[in-house]
């Protein structure tokens, strides 16, 4: 889906006028984020948007923590595709399903180590706790890519 679909599509939910207003900024611009945009065809109404530039902002600088804000707001998180480490991703089934098993073991054993000294979660514990989250997160989605490109299929 293109950014400008995206933001038509939420719009809609509440109305380009309203949302306009919530922005303090005109329904023209609503409406033009909500159409195709492009820099080389100016037949094309459109105007670039927030989500496209909030894109080039993360591919210019390398930096995910604008993508990891945003979903905080949205209440989540950020976990990104783990194309590479899905390709590489080893066709046993039963070898991949053991690191599954040891990502979340980890995360397990890194939570009973945080209460177990005091019984309370301290903030870098909790940092501690993400960390391990996360690589949990992203060996089961690299665990489900695998899958999906037919990696444990009976031949």
């Amino acid at each position: 889906m293109h950014s400008h679909e995206v933001l038509k599509r939420a719009a809609e939910t509440v109305g380009v006028k309203a949302l306009a207003a919530q922005l303090r900024l005109s329904p023209a611009l609503i409406y033009k984020w909500c159409q195709e945009w492009d820099p080389n065809d100016p037949d094309i109404g459109g105007a670039r948007n927030p989500l496209d530039r909030l894109a080039d902002v993360v591919r210019m600088t390398g930096d995910r923590d604008v993508v990891n804000w945003l979903c905080h707001e949205a209440g989540g998180f950020f976990v990104s595709n783990p194309s590479e480490l899905a390709t590489d991703m080893s066709t046993e089934l039963l070898v991949n399903t053991q690191r599954l098993v040891k990502e979340f073991s980890q995360l397990l054993l890194t939570v009973t180590k945080s209460i177990e000294d005091d019984g309370m979660i301290e903030p870098h514990e909790a940092d501690r706790i993400r960390n391990a989250w996360e690589l949990f997160k992203a060996t089961v989605e690299a665990f489900t890519v695998a899958c999906e490109r037919g990696a444990y299929r009976t031949k």
